[in-house]
């Protein structure tokens, strides 16, 4: 019988059948497994093929496998791909949900079915919540649910605004100091240490001592201590990716520090800037609240969540809903900031030791 030529396996891994009915049959696999073009995660592709061959009554399969690895931008495990495994969940968007309805009904309290949150004797005096006035009335009869909406005008405004000033400032001084560093960066860091040197609690009682306060006067207050956090914050997250291989290829291209610092740093900083920049405006309301307790926030008869639990103080055991309904709403306006801030940092991977 002359030989015949061995047909070539071109799988890596196959199994070869053997048998027949009246006679002998020999079956080669002759599949080819294509490799991943793109990585995955791990940066690794892996593709699959399958072939059969019959002789002499005979019939086999094989099945062959082959893996290649990638080196696409996939491989990268904290990049895009591995952030797509990730989700924020269900919790961050309730949370995120409450705060924008607290936001909203703040802004468009004017248009709302609500009585002036200052009228004296919109209803009888300390009345529990009722149909007419569902969360109830205070000493003075007014509406404890319109003081609560136009309240919260107070502690947004000087929590976000406060705490956007001194993102931009200090967090572009902070972008800046990190990628120049030199005596640049030895002068701002000074400058920081020292504020951070100073207790805020104390700072702000000492300048509502000798000034009337006003709200643009309490969010240069409360942006001024924010100041130092964020610079931190910044300067530590730019020195962390200065030294990657995208900026280092920027600088080799002969790209301007400005376009450097605008299109490869800042895109890669923002992400913990604003994980812990919604944890500053908690912050902030807690300050501003605790400001307004003490009769130094904005003056009364405004309404404001800190003074609406101060008038209450002294009514607890009588009428307990006058000082624990603003306690509730500022909790879980804090809540739900806390809980957004920290559902980022895990989407983004914010990590303190980072910083």
């Amino acid at each position: 019988m002359p030989n015949e030529p061995v047909p070539t396996c071109r799988s890596v891994t196959g199994a070869a059948g053997v048998g027949g009915v009246g006679g002998a049959g020999i079956s080669l696999t002759d599949a080819t497994a294509e490799s991943g073009r793109h990585g995955g995660p791990d940066g690794a592709g892996s593709g699959a093929g399958t072939g059969t061959m019959s002789a002499a009554g005979g019939t086999g399969k094989g099945n062959g496998t082959r893996r290649a690895v990638g080196n696409g931008k996939g491989g990268d495990a904290t990049g895009v791909g591995a952030r797509s495994r990730r989700r924020l969940g269900p919790a961050f968007w309730v949370a995120a949900a409450w705060t924008c309805v607290i936001v909203l009904a703040a802004i468009f309290a004017n248009l709302l079915p609500l009585t002036n949150p200052n009228l004296i004797g919109a209803g009888p005096p300390s009345a529990a919540p009722s149909l007419h006035h569902f969360l109830g009335t205070d000493e003075l009869g007014r509406d404890i649910l319109s003081r609560i909406v136009f309240g919260a005008r107070v502690s947004l405004v000087v929590g976000f605004a406060s705490i956007a000033v001194a993102a931009v400032i200090g967090g572009g001084l902070g972008i800046v100091a990190g990628y120049i560093g030199g005596v640049f960066d030895w002068l701002a860091n000074a400058v920081a240490y020292i504020i951070l040197a100073f207790p805020p609690l104390l700072l702000l009682l000492a300048i509502a001592a000798f000034s009337h306060q006003t709200i643009p006067k309490l969010v240069a207050e409360f942006a001024f201590l924010a100041l130092a956090p964020l610079f931190r914050i910044t300067r530590a997250s730019t020195l962390a990716v200065a030294g990657r291989e995208y900026v280092q290829a920027a600088v080799a291209s002969g790209a301007s520090r400005l376009r450097i610092l605008v299109r490869e740093v800042l895109p890669a900083v923002l992400p913990s800037v604003i994980s812990y920049a919604i944890l500053g405006v908690a912050i902030v309301i807690v300050g501003e609240g605790s400001l307004a307790f003490l009769g130094l926030s904005v003056a009364i008869p405004a309404p404001s969540w800190g003074n609406m639990i101060a008038e209450g103080r002294t009514l607890l055991t009588l009428d307990p809903w006058i000082s624990l309904i603003p306690s509730l709403a500022m909790l879980s306006l804090l809540l739900a900031l806390n809980l957004c801030a920290d559902k980022l940092g895990e989407y983004f991977e914010v990590r303190e030791a980072k910083l």
